[in-house]
């Protein structure tokens, strides 16, 4: 047997997953962090947890996998996109990581627009918008706000650099993660000079660039040591969460797609070269995948949305499922079940922190709209889930005008495994949605690129075809075709309406 350790570096948690070269799960084991925000638009967390989470998970999945340490052979991380690690030249941090959620950047991210122009940062990138977020936006802050710690960086680390870093003793970094730093040449793959000489460092402190899925080199025995290998393991390249997840439901091939509901919604379309939307709506990432690229429209509240509603109106039907060790969403969607489709005319605009993919606007806010007295908790539940499915179709729509047809849609994250929201979903877009084994798919997709570089698979589609299975098929109810059509209609020019009244929200604030 052959097994191969997946690593998904994530917002909130870090899991660590072992399977066998068929993609059976031997064992998943996750560890929480809490973020720290020490003034407003900050988010940070000490560089160390990360480490010693990623140590400890491994450990415990190697013990409860019952497999001997040096059977794992290989280690893979898929990573949270821009969170960094500033380090010095030993390589101990100079700054805690400054998370991708952090928008200390703001000011810096308008200067950066405004020396480029919007339309260059997409045609030398692939990003539509020049957010905050972005590394090259923060590392710019560093340099203008806190000049000292700016002096003694000799490297900025995207987290699953750091990772491997201390796993290896290397600095490398991949394509895939790096699409959103700013700094590299969608068109070339190279590093993009404008952007380092306007921030102000050189490529070498962000390391030896690489391809996702390339092998680094095996661990250093002081790597091997902290998390219980040994040395004989190969370090992969992994990528961004999204991506690698998408290899983990099989998407490695133009005209797949798929789509993920966790706390946002995520759309990754296969692509075989770079596809630039002409009105500038959809960002393009290099794939996990090596030579391969994916348009990847992102919407920030789907699940956050149908939590936000569970933990404010059903506190206590919540807290009485969570002691009986039962599922709070199911105590919420089950009745959602038995309302008709398009909730009796309610419709909901999900944007509770703002509009992402397609709309870009910061200050959209969420709406529900066509309530009577006849409408219960039952239908606002099912009125969001049919939102995301709507924001979902929004996104799809331009994707396949400008990618391609679409031949298959697969559905992952949490939202997954509610069979009421896939339905919903298949309906609005009528369309097929299929669902794979492997609900962590991040994991899963890194431990197949990890038995690509590793030698086991000759190529991501042997991999694909050993390790992934799918798990079930829905097909959209043509009955439901023309509900979903005036539901969406509804939910377009509900947006299009109050757009001029979210800007009148910015004027205000």
């Amino acid at each position: 047997m052959n097994y191969f350790l997946g690593i998904d570096a994530g917002t909130t948690s870090l899991k660590a997953a072992i399977f066998n070269q068929n993609g059976k799960l031997l064992s998943l084991t996750r560890r929480e962090y809490t973020l720290e925000t020490p003034a407003p638009a900050m988010v940070e967390l000490d560089a160390e947890i990360y480490w010693r989470s990623c140590c400890d998970v491994i450990r415990q999945a190697v013990q409860e996998s019952q497999i001997l340490p040096a059977e794992v052979d290989s280690v893979c991380i898929s990573s949270q996109g821009e969170t960094f690690v500033p380090v010095g030249r030993d390589g101990r941090p100079t700054h805690k990581a400054i998370v991708w959620l952090d928008n200390r950047a703001a000011r810096q991210a308008e200067e950066i627009g405004d020396h480029f122009g919007i339309e260059k940062i997409y045609k030398f990138t692939g990003q539509p918008e020049v957010a905050p977020t972005w590394p090259a936006c923060k590392i710019l802050w560093l340099r203008q706000k806190d000049p000292a710690v700016f002096a003694q960086t000799a490297r900025f680390l995207l987290l699953e650099d750091y990772l491997l870093y201390r796993l290896t003793g290397q600095f490398v970094t991949e394509r895939g993660l790096q699409t959103t730093s700013l700094f590299v040449d969608l068109n070339t793959r190279q590093w993009w000079p404008e952007m380092f000489d306007y921030v102000g460092i050189t490529p070498n402190q962000l390391g030896h660039l690489m391809d996702p899925g390339m092998g680094v080199g095996t661990l250093s025995p002081a790597g091997a040591e902290a998390i219980g290998l040994t040395p004989r393991t190969l370090a992969v390249t992994g990528s961004m969460d999204q991506s690698i997840g998408a290899i983990g439901s099989g998407n490695i091939a133009a005209g797949l797609v798929t789509e993920s509901t966790g706390g946002a919604l995520g759309i990754v379309s296969t692509v075989n070269q770079p596809v630039l939307d002409p009105q500038g709506r959809l960002p393009c990432y290099f794939h996990a995948r090596k030579d391969f690229y994916a348009l990847l429209p992102w919407g920030q509240t789907a699940g956050m949305a149908l939590r936000w509603f569970r933990d404010q109106f059903f506190p206590l039907e919540s807290s009485a499922a969570v002691n009986a060790g039962l599922d709070a969403y199911d105590l919420m969607t089950q009745p959602a079940a038995s309302v008709p489709a398009g909730s009796d005319g309610l419709v909901v605009l999900p944007h509770l922190e703002g509009a992402a993919c397609p709309e870009f606007n910061r200050n959209a806010r969420a709406v529900f709209f066509g309530a009577t007295l006849r409408h219960t908790r039952a239908h606002f539940t099912r009125a969001i889930l049919e939102s995301v499915a709507y924001m979902l179709r929004k996104n799809l729509e331009i994707v396949e005008r400008v990618g391609g047809p679409m031949r298959e849609i697969r559905s992952i994250g949490g939202g997954a495994r509610s069979r009421l929201w896939l339905q919903i979903k298949a309906d609005v877009l009528q369309k097929p949605v299929t669902t794979v084994d492997a609900e962590e798919a991040a994991c899963l997709g890194a431990a197949m690129s990890g038995a690509v570089a590793s030698g086991y698979y000759a190529s991501l589609e042997e991999a694909s075809n050993a390790m992934v299975r799918v798990r079930d098929r829905l097909e959209p109810n043509p009955a439901n075709a023309s509900v979903y059509q005036a539901g969406y209609a509804a939910y377009i020019e509900l947006y299009d309406r109050l757009e001029p009244m979210f800007q009148l929200e910015k004027t205000s604030s």
